[in-house]
């Protein structure tokens, strides 16, 4: 027998919200919304009503401020979550200005009361409840305090099976407050700046009965309101995860890569859901070869998506790529930004996956990436390449990400990230010098758990794509000049 008592769980309407709040807002929970002004905590609280507001369940936002609710209007009607029509039908919003004034919490506490009584409703907001408790040194003797108001509110609320949130400027790490005690969730807000970017994140610090996403999630504020990219879940060993719930995983099957040889020095092209890594200085040949790889994938119907930071991938291979995004064949990522989180990239990432259902995934190039997350970032830039890969692979798909390299003929390097033995195949492109002359030669460096040809082969970029030579069967003979094999061309299919 299950004596447990259910907690039903509101959904917010809040893009990423409730996943990390671990499904929802307990209902009739006495909640805070705190952080330092200008880092969204009306907004959120603004979003959050108009998204559980109801007919049957109205809401009531008490405001503490000097002036009249309708500035407030003016600014919050500029997103898109905002429905003028609901105001005083579903949701009523009341001015606690003359009573705070006063400097009395009995006077508070006994408006709020009247007006709940009279309103009944399902929700209840206070911003900013700070301003209350400023009015703490000045109550009459005998006045109920700051901490027994606290309490007494939260107890009326409770009884009167309201929602409730109180909005406020608040640290968690400064001096205590009898008001975090009370609390039964603690949601803070954050920003923080660094050269030219703005860096917004929150955090679950308390939520009874539920458990919640550890540590600091990002956000962004945009005409839409408030959307959170809760930090992407690595799918564990049992191969469950929220992220990975509908991947495929590996198959024994194999990918073309659009260079028939190329295939054959893989063993056998690609292993469906590998990470392969593709390094190589500057003009190598790169971006064509992931091209080759998407329109390889559209070709035999299998949708895919690239993620383009620094240009879309251009050159000889610009009308076709372009020909298979206006085709809908594949998904496109293009952003210069440069106050990305990776949660974000990888949400934007999952999103166009699951709609595009794609297989194929091309990250251009991991140089860019890096430029495009935010400074703050950047320092666990690693760790979060890492736990990228694990949920694209969570997801099934394929991944192909391009890294540039410095050419130093002689240091034999794979990624500056150190990031290498994060993917199952690798394939390095470089130069070599013949006859005062720059050649493109390419190598297959690993192919996770299966084998591969070790061979180092010239290869040219001609207008119909990547043409791969024979083996170079005298690698120091074309560093000296001495006369070597010439290569038979294979052009692409």
């Amino acid at each position: 027998m299950n004596d447990k008592v259910a907690i039903r769980r509101l959904a917010t309407g809040v893009p990423g919200l409730d996943a990390i709040l671990g499904g929802g807002l307990p209902e009739f929970s006495f909640n805070l919304i705190v952080g330092p002004p200008g880092s969204g905590k009306t907004t959120l609280a603004h979003q959050i009503m108009f998204g559980l507001a109801t007919k049957e369940r109205p809401a009531l936002f008490f405001t503490v401020l000097g002036e009249p609710p309708l500035k407030m209007f003016r600014y919050q009607q500029q997103f898109d979550f905002f429905e003028l029509t609901r105001v005083n039908e579903s949701i009523h919003f009341v001015n606690l200005s003359e009573e705070v004034t006063e400097g009395n919490f009995d006077h508070v506490l006994a408006r709020i009361m009247r007006e709940v009584e009279t309103a009944s409703p399902g929700l209840v907001f206070v911003d900013s409840f700070r301003s209350i408790m400023l009015e703490a040194p000045r109550q009459d003797q005998g006045a109920i305090g700051l901490q027994q108001f606290t309490q007494q509110l939260g107890m009326f609320l409770s009884s009167w099976e309201a929602t409730t949130f109180l909005v406020g400027e608040y640290s968690p790490e400064g001096q205590p407050h009898p008001i975090f005690t009370v609390a039964d969730g603690l949601l803070v807000l954050d920003q923080s700046v660094r050269r030219n970017s703005m860096v917004r994140q929150m955090q679950v610090l308390k939520m009874r009965g539920q458990a919640t996403r550890p540590g600091k999630q990002t956000f962004r504020i945009s005409n839409a309101g408030v959307e959170v990219f809760p930090a992407a879940l690595v799918r564990d060993d049992t191969g469950a995860s929220e992220s990975a719930a509908s991947g495929s995983g590996r198959t024994r099957a194999r990918l073309g890569m659009g260079v028939p040889l190329l295939d054959e020095m893989l063993g056998g092209g690609l292993p469906s859901g590998y990470s392969m890594l593709v390094a190589g200085p500057s003009g190598s040949g790169k971006t064509i070869l992931a091209t080759a790889f998407l329109a390889e994938g559209v070709r035999v119907g299998e949708p895919g998506v690239v993620v383009a930071f620094e240009q879309t991938p251009s050159q000889s291979r610009a009308t076709m790529l372009d020909d298979m995004i206006r085709a809908g064949k594949v998904g496109l990522i293009n952003t210069r930004s440069l106050d990305l989180s990776i949660d974000e990239i990888v949400q934007r990432l999952i999103d166009l996956i699951h709609r595009m259902k794609a297989t194929r995934v091309v990250i251009d190039s991991l140089s860019g990436f890096e430029l495009a997350v935010a400074p703050s970032f950047r320092d666990d830039f690693r760790e979060s390449l890492f736990r990228m890969v694990a949920v694209l692979s969570g997801l099934g798909v394929t991944v192909l990400m391009t890294s540039e390299l410095e050419d130093r003929y002689d240091d034999l390097r794979f990624s500056p990230y150190g990031s290498a033995f994060l993917t199952d195949a690798i394939i390095v492109e470089r130069y070599i010098e013949i006859e005062s002359r720059l050649k493109r030669v390419l190598a297959v460096v690993k192919v996770r758990g299966s084998a591969h040809s070790n061979e180092l082969r010239q290869f040219k970029i001609t207008d119909d794509g990547i043409v791969i030579g024979d083996p170079v069967h005298d690698y120091q003979g074309l560093l000296s000049g001495r006369p070597t094999q010439t290569p038979t061309p294979h052009k692409v299919a």
